[in-house]
């Protein structure tokens, strides 16, 4: 979830209508055959493979020889990966031990692997119930979903009252690297059998004061309910390995940086074999330029967006197919005779700090999800890759040709980059610094670079790509959740952590294994026939696969994987639709 995901305390987004994953009532039932095509196309589009389709194979029965079939689909039990997951456990780390799994896996090329993963079947004590908006009561403390149990049990009284029947539940979450633990407690109403069903609760307790939404149980993260531990879930997994593939991995945002794809947009015009979205981005206008990455973004070599504090993000060597996890830094100048002042950030909106994690932005230079924070003093670079025209607005710009001569000084901002050169802007004081250091006709030279945990500069080659992501998952094999660190703990809205964090959602993930093959894995979430994950059970799962290093990328309605040319999971927004998104990781057949 990114700029795109909706406030924790508010409704998920909508079930889509899901013909091909439908949950089933009773715990014990295996899921049903879950096909990876859709319709008539995908059909059309395996028969030109010349792919071979197995019956689906659940737990007990036969299963062909993986890797039998070259270039086959086969459906196999758990424990029978084979060479698709060599890394891999025979089972996800996920839910109650013994649920059944499947996954079925095809190649979609030499060296890459899609396997789509099936574990657990519906629990019929699994309900909709109305979730509370319980009041902080504390100045400049956001309304959640928790609160402490004095205000729980006040609020409880007053519904009663009202005669609406409530129950006060106590919420434990996870213990993470550095969060989690005891979140307080949530005020819930009613058992229901389908969203609908609870539309008259949600209108009285309206009524009586207080804002709710429907809830769907299974979408709790909490590890000791019982009911939330058999699922379903539904997984996606692209295995990569750089020793067999022969192609190119990418990270592509599109025709610019301020306009927003779908991740199959970018998988078409790209020629992928494969893809997901990546990272995260500014969802709205009123937080920066819609389609930014909020966070460390490099393409084709090309230093684009600044990070988000040290926060974990994918680093790509698309020629040689291989990816690695690293905390990394920024930092950006411009620079005339001996002069050099230190940049804000480059291709964003002045001002307007999605995720935070800059320099002196109020209310702090920490990162912090899905908030914005603001600067009235900035420097922000631009290149020819943010768009049409650059932020419109009161400041100073100073525009520079391709060698970096100062052609204009603007006395207002926005306005067109030249052909291979940059833009500089400047708000508040920072506008008269610009102006004493640029002179018309003279050189200004701009820099920008990312910086490794060692201090070192990240180099960057013509086939280096960078992707903003957070938390981190998973460092040298070991479980490391640092949704502290990484922003997503907000003394100011206790319900950030509860709805982003603890509770499930649809993830999208990244990581290596020890051999160092690249794994990017959607789960697919807000739907009853496939729940989620919450971010400690995105962590489990990832090193369940095999991963020793990973890191959580954009969710939420952003999550998409796309093989063999269609969208493969299910998106959690209506009707299934694919959401359009900032960036997204490629899986190209040839290298360039």
């Amino acid at each position: 979830m990114t700029e795109s995901s909706a406030p924790a305390s508010s409704a998920p987004d909508p079930i889509p209508a899901d013909p091909h994953r439908a949950g089933t009532a009773l715990a014990t039932s295996p899921p049903a055959p879950r096909p990876l095509k859709r319709g008539a196309l995908a059909a059309a589009a395996t028969l030109a493979a010349g792919a071979i389709v197995l019956p689906l194979v659940l737990p007990g029965t036969a299963a062909a020889e993986p890797g039998s079939l070259p270039g086959a689909e086969s459906a196999l039990a758990s424990g029978g990966s084979g060479t698709a997951l060599p890394g891999a456990a025979p089972f996800l780390d996920l839910g109650a031990a013994g649920l059944s799994e499947t996954r079925t896996v095809r190649e979609l090329a030499p060296g890459v692997t899609h396997t789509a993963i099936s574990r657990g079947a519906g629990n019929e004590r699994l309900s909709w119930t109305v979730e509370v908006k319980l009041p902080s009561g504390t100045p400049g403390v956001a309304d959640s979903a928790v609160a402490n149990e004095d205000t729980a049990r006040r609020v409880q009284g007053e519904l009663a009252a009202a005669g609406i029947e409530a129950r006060v539940e106590h919420v434990v979450s996870e213990r993470l690297a550095d969060s989690g633990g005891d979140l307080g407690y949530r005020v819930r109403a009613g058992v229901f059998g389908s969203r609908e069903d609870g539309a008259g609760t949600v209108a009285r307790i309206k009524a009586a004061g207080y804002a709710s939404a429907m809830w769907y149980t299974g979408w709790d993260g909490d590890s000791a309910g019982a009911d939330q531990q058999h699922g379903p879930w539904n997984l996606e997994v692209l295995a990569i390995d750089p020793k067999k593939f022969d192609g190119e991995l990418a990270a592509d945002f599109g025709p610019d940086l301020e306009k927003r794809e779908t991740t199959s947009q970018l998988a078409a015009a790209a020629g992928a074999l494969a893809a997901v979205n990546a990272g995260f981005f500014v969802f709205s206008a009123s937080h920066g330029a819609e389609g930014d990455p909020a966070g460390a973004g490099a393409y084709s070599g090309k230093v684009l967006s600044e990070a988000v504090g040290d926060r974990p993000s994918l680093v790509i060597d698309g020629g040689k197919a291989s990816a690695a996890v690293e905390r990394l830094t920024w930092q950006g100048t411009v620079a005339a005779g001996g002069e050099e002042l230190a940049l804000d950030g480059i291709n964003r909106v002045p001002g307007l700090v999605r995720n935070c994690g800059g320099t002196g932005d109020q209310p702090g230079d920490a990162p912090k999800h899905d908030a914005t924070c603001t600067d009235a003093d900035e420097l922000v670079a631009f290149t020819g890759d943010f768009g049409s025209a650059t932020p419109s607005g009161p400041g100073l710009e100073v525009v520079l040709d391709a060698r970096g001569r100062v052609t204009a000084i603007n006395g207002s901002r926005g306005t067109a980059v030249p052909a291979g050169g940059q833009t500089v802007q400047a708000t508040g004081r920072e506008a008269g610094r610009l102006a004493e250091l640029a002179r018309s006709g003279t050189p200004l030279k701009v820099g920008s670079a990312f910086a490794g945990a060692d201090g070192k500069d990240l180099r960057l080659g013509k086939e280096s790509h960078v992707v903003n992501g957070g938390p981190l998952l998973l460092q040298d094999g070991e479980l490391m959740v640092t949704a502290g660190r990484d922003g997503m703990v907000h003394a100011d809205n206790p319900g950030m952590f509860y709805g982003w964090v603890h509770q499930r959602n649809p993830r999208t993930i990244a990581g290596v294994d020890a051999a160092g093959r690249l794994m990017l894995v959607t789960a697919d979430g807000r739907q009853a026939s496939a729940l989620g994950l919450s971010i400690h059970e995105a962590a489990a799962v990832a090193k369940s696969l095999g991963m020793v290093d990973a890191v959580n990328l954009d969710g939420g309605g952003s999550t998409t994987m796309v093989a063999g040319g269609e969208v493969v999971n299910v998106p959690s927004n209506d009707g299934g639709l694919q959401r359009a998104v900032g960036d997204a990781l490629l899986v190209l057949p040839s290298r360039k």
